[in-house]
């Protein structure tokens, strides 16, 4: 296994991360086959685990601190906080209420003292950023955390923060999390490269496309009977998408390639990108990911998929992107209507 330097941490990772959102409830509840998953990951040089308080209500955590009993100093553990966690509706969000507890919560599940990377999982416009790198910065002090970063931020929540660090001397986002996959590539018009002008490393999520890029989904075929095509079957019958796929799958058999081992190899190989995150559900599954670990990419090849999906296009959105608020609600992108009919 190569590793690579996470940004400027220092700390060495490998270019497959494991991501846990799978073991539990969520997806995977038999904790045997998960610990199994990741014994299997560690034995295979891979260093680098991430999960989050949120995937199965803890459970992916606690499944990940017993598996990681004994073998804890091996690995570069991260875990986010961010989205909610009861009802209360203070059990959220990245104030340093919350934050304080979060951590505190997810090292107790994870058996541990210490998370080497502490993310942020999502924006919250109602909480001021030096309010968070402040609660953060704190926690670093206290030794219960190595390095901090973000999920799924925008480039411009990402410099703000850079700068307000800078300004009121906190600790600064050192990696983002943002989606990436052959049919995403938005990331590469500001994302990436604000990510290196800052030094942050990069670890990206749903390289895979959600399931997309496995084969599975194909054009004029039944979709299969999978947890994605049931929960969003307009973005899994995306035609735009599913013509890519198409054209994608003759690139990978010509290569002697799986479409999984093309897609895989596609998100690593950007110099923005220091990992791409494996969310495997089984042994089968985990097992074919590992099994393309060593393929490369050439030129050639990386520029017929450019032909394919240029840079910086995304075919369609994904399903858990963060949405400001102005996308989200009418009245923040409409003067009022007294205003308009004023005008």
């Amino acid at each position: 296994m190569q590793y690579r330097t996470l940004g400027r941490t220092g700390m060495k990772v490998s270019p497959y991360c494991l991501g846990a959102m799978m073991f539990g409830a969520m997806a995977n509840p038999d904790h045997d086959e998960a610990t199994r998953i990741i014994h299997k990951a560690l034995d295979a040089g891979i260093n680098f685990i991430d999960t989050a308080d949120f995937y199965s209500r803890g459970e992916s955590e606690e499944i990940v601190g017993k598996a990681l009993k004994g073998r804890r100093d091996h690995v570069v553990l991260t875990t986010k906080a961010h989205l909610p966690m009861g009802e209360d509706p203070n059990q959220q969000g990245n104030s340093r209420r919350w934050i304080t507890r979060a951590l505190e919560d997810s090292l107790r599940r994870l058996g541990t003292d210490h998370v080497d990377l502490y993310l942020i999982h999502r924006p919250a416009p109602d909480t001021d950023i030096e309010e968070t790198l402040s609660v953060l910065t704190d926690l670093m002090r206290a030794g219960k955390v190595r390095a901090i970063g973000t999920s799924t931020f925008p480039a411009s929540d990402i410099v703000e923060a850079q700068w307000v660090a800078e300004r009121r001397g906190l600790a600064r986002f050192r990696a983002e999390q943002p989606p990436y996959s052959i049919l995403n590539r938005g990331i590469e018009r500001e994302v990436l490269p604000v990510c290196e002008r800052y030094g942050m490393g990069a670890m990206v999520w749903s390289p895979l496309a959600m399931g997309m890029l496995t084969g599975r989904y194909r054009k004029g075929q039944a979709m299969p009977d999978s947890l994605r095509a049931r929960r969003f079957p307009k973005q899994m019958a995306d035609e735009r998408r599913l013509d890519a796929v198409e054209q994608l799958m003759g690139v990978a058999e010509e290569a002697g390639l799986s479409l999984t081992h093309l897609a895989m190899a596609f998100a690593i190989a950007h110099r923005g990108v220091t990992a791409a995150i494996l969310g495997p559900r089984t042994p089968e599954q985990f097992d074919d990911l590992l099994a393309g670990a060593e393929v490369s990419l050439s030129d050639e090849m990386l520029d017929r998929i450019d032909a394919i999906v240029p840079p910086g296009t995304d075919l369609g959105a994904l399903t858990a992107m963060y949405d400001p608020p102005a996308i989200q609600k009418a009245d923040l992108r409409r003067r009022p209507a007294a205003e308009r009919a004023a005008a």
